[in-house]
């Protein structure tokens, strides 16, 4: 029996001692699992950094049109802070005309900007001088680090500005350490001591002023852990803290925690890190903070959403106050900065800087153009820096225009739910300088401006009577406006009788005056007379570069298209047939700031400048006397702008594409279900384009006439030349080779001058006797 006994103790003492290797076995399997991943996380690529998107650089100068109010919503923008008095980097103070203006440094392509102390003087709405506040000196031109208007974040939308263990301000690392964890720099990483002096803390302060858990485990916890309550994951935390310690100096744990700590939320992106968390509640760098925005940021470490400033701002204060204490109590900061901090108001920032994509429609397209040239997984996880071409000062107009002028469209027709969509690029570049996918500008989703393709309308014209230049036509070519039927329609199915919008037949009729009065009778039977074919073609040389069907009613703008490929079309219109593709990016640097790519100006001559510079006339009248003339009513006739109306059968788009000297610009106004607007592209887009135009003050138009030009007076009854000015000319622009007759050339007058009195006539034609 004794025997029997020993023998079952002896089993089960094996068993135990098996249980037991097989035990350590696991845990040091389980070990060496986490140690593999700390150090495979950690030694790696630590945080998929957001590629940071930036609109255009301002550059301040002498005589530059900028009211000051304009300047400080664009300071605003790019999270500089307004204060009483300007005290650091990224500050400004303005006190009636002279505002005092500390710029941050910023890395272009072409070099790093150094910080600059700037005071800047206006004069009404300009600029009238700019001097170095230290100094005195002039300064002839200043560079502002550019706005940051969104990025591109990887699906948890986590974002962070990275700093090195220099980068992180003394204050900070001792508040930190006072608040968090005492004894971070003699522990291995678990302090069973500071949990027990923890506890008997928050007692005394009657609230949680200390926690338990050590920086390394809460960077474990954060970092490598999901946020799940549970033994297993906290023997995990405490393992893997051990390990962390193991492998990583101090500075490297102390300089993680505070790029990973989560410290709130923006809309859809999670602020990650003391650098960010500091420009967005604050709109300063980290080592500008005084120590009770310090201690702010470092309370929210217990509750970031429970201590928000902006959401709870007594919440916040409280917490302030109490981590103020413990600052003090270990010496961070004296009696005097105590009371001081103890005293400071909450936010002492104008506003937070939101960063998660201010301008949706337009990041839509600058990610649509990265794509060509980048993975998806570059642009969310390289922390690339995406200089743009967008001016805040020209979207800010456009969208404020889009909405206020739809809203009052809405009330004159009594029609809800119109959209809308805008281009505005710049003339000698193709840059896109702002861009409405929709009335309301921070609705993402459906971007009408890139994805919605309407019909063109009128649109098309210039097209063809472009393709009628280049076969052997002249603006004073006569052209019949009179009914026809066509044996197909766009479907090819029936008969098709197109009509003039009003409804009526001009007879015989000079090209320029069908251009100018949108003559849909005239430019069917023109356009059938050169061939359909060659008027796509021409379409497609114009940057319009998809297949299209060659049907007849594609002469007047059957043809569907986005706003954007209308755009591209006018832009070489408007470069004398130069093709420029539009572009929304300028450069893309690398985290490290080099060059990855520059995207440059690219230019391809498409169409011959001479017939180009016909058609550009033809806009021009279309503006001075056609179905355009009542934008002269919202800017200048002598601006002498160019453009073209479009509507679409039924009244269901309205259209306007046109340019001015600097600026070319596209409007688009439709209901997404198609529906009638009741607008035609004059009483409705037109109207919209015009207020944009006024809103940012652009250049006239002076068309750069070719060396293959030459002007000639015609008669507007029988469109024969004149050797001299009377009260029935009207003076036009030929290519050289195709004059009317062999009349001597006249010199050419000032713009419109056929539109004056009479008297005013009489003295202009005598300038020739």
């Amino acid at each position: 029996m004794n025997n029997y006994f020993f023998r079952v103790g002896l089993l089960a003492k094996l068993g135990v001692a098996i249980a037991v290797i097989i035990a350590s076995v696991a845990l040091v399997f389980h070990v060496v699992q986490l140690d593999h991943m700390i150090r495979s996380k950690f030694d790696g690529k630590r945080w998929s950094l957001p590629a940071e998107v930036y609109a255009r650089a301002l550059e301040l100068y002498p005589e530059l049109d900028l009211a000051p109010e304009k300047l400080e919503q664009e300071l605003q923008l790019a999270g500089y802070r307004k204060e009483a008095r300007v005290s650091a980097p990224g500050g400004y103070d303005r006190e009636g005309t002279v505002m005092h203006l500390e710029t941050r440094g910023f890395h272009f392509p072409d070099g790093p900007e150094q910080p600059a102390q700037l005071t800047i003087t206006f004069s009404g709405t300009r600029i009238r001088a700019i001097t170095n506040t230290s100094s005195g000196e002039e300064v002839a031109i200043a560079r502002l680090d550019p706005a940051r208007i969104g990025s591109f974040h990887p699906q948890q939308h986590e974002d962070r500005i990275i700093l090195n263990r220099q980068q992180l301000p003394e204050l900070l690392v001792k508040t930190l350490l006072a608040v968090e964890d005492q004894n971070f720099f003699s522990h291995s990483g678990l302090s069973p001591s500071a949990i027990i002096r923890a506890f008997g803390a928050n007692i005394k302060a009657g609230a949680t002023v200390q926690g338990g858990s050590t920086l390394t485990q809460q960077l474990v916890k954060n970092f490598f852990l999901s946020s799940q309550r549970s033994l297993h994951r906290k023997i995990n935390e405490a393992i893997m803290a051990l390990l962390l310690e193991y492998h990583y100096s101090k500075d490297e744990i102390l300089t993680a925690y505070a790029n990973e700590i989560f410290l709130g939320q923006d809309g859809g992106r999670a602020i990650h890190g003391f650098g960010l968390a500091s420009l967005y509640y604050f709109r300063r760098d980290l080592a500008d903070l005084s120590p009770a925005q310090m201690a702010l940021l470092v309370g929210m470490l217990k509750g970031p959403s429970f201590y928000n400033p902006l959401k709870v701002p007594e919440q916040a204060l409280a917490r302030r106050q109490v981590v103020l204490e413990v600052m003090r109590a270990h010496g961070v900061i004296d009696e005097a900065a105590f009371q001081q901090a103890m005293a400071a108001p909450l936010n002492e920032s104008t506003g937070i800087v939101s960063g998660f994509n201010r301008f949706p429609f337009f990041l839509d397209l600058v990610r649509r153009q990265l794509s060509e040239d980048y993975r998806e997984e570059d642009l969310t996880t390289d922390g690339l820096k995406i200089l743009t071409t967008l001016d805040p000062q020209v979207q800010w107009q456009v969208e404020k225009d889009l909405d206020e002028t739809i809203a009052a469209l809405e009330k004159r027709t009594g029609k809800a739910g119109l959209e809308g969509a805008v281009i505005i690029s710049s003339r000698g570049n193709g840059e896109i300088l702002a861009m409405a996918g929709g009335r309301k500008p921070l609705q993402s989703g459906f971007n009408r401006a890139l994805d919605s393709k309407r019909s063109i309308g009128s649109l098309v014209k210039p097209a063809v009577f472009l393709s009628a230049f280049q076969n052997g036509y002249t603006l004073a070519s006569p052209i019949e406006d009179r009914a026809l039927i066509l044996d197909k329609d766009s479907t090819g199915s029936k008969a098709w009788r197109p009509e003039n919008y009003d409804h009526k037949e001009h007879g015989r009729v000079a090209l320029y005056q069908a251009f100018a009065n949108s003559y849909n009778l005239a430019t069917i039977r023109l356009g059938m007379e050169i061939g359909v074919d060659k008027v796509v073609q021409t379409v497609r040389n114009l940057g319009v570069d998809r297949e299209f069907a060659a049907y007849p009613s594609f002469l007047l703008g059957s043809a569907e298209m986005s706003p954007l490929e209308v755009s591209q079309m006018y832009l070489t219109l408007a470069a004398g047939g130069f093709h420029i593709p539009q572009r929304a990016i300028g450069s893309v640097l690398g985290a490290d700031n080099r060059i990855l790519k520059r995207f440059g100006l690219q230019v391809e001559q498409r169409v011959n400048p001479d017939v180009v510079f016909l058609v550009n006339h033809g806009m021009q009248r279309v503006v001075s006397e056609g179905t355009g003339r009542s934008l002269n009513n919202i800017l200048p006739a002598t601006y002498q702008l160019a453009g073209k109306t479009g509507t679409s059968n039924d009244l269901r788009d309205s259209w306007f594409a046109g340019f001015t000297g600097d600026k070319v610009g596209v409007v688009w106004l439709g209901n997404d279900d198609n529906s009638s607007t009741g607008l035609t592209g004059a009483s409705g887009a037109m109207v919209i384009w015009g207020q944009i135009m006024r809103g940012i003050k652009t250049q006239p138009l002076e068309l750069i006439e070719p060396p293959g030009i030459e002007w000639d007076w015609i008669d507007q009854e029988t469109l024969a030349s004149l050797s001299s000015f009377d009260d029935k000319s009207v003076k036009l622009p030929f290519i050289k080779t195709e004059k009317v007759n062999s009349a001597p050339t006249v010199p050419q007058l000032p713009p419109a001058l056929e539109k004056w009195g009479k008297g005013l006539r009489d003295t202009i034609r005598s300038w020739f006797d």
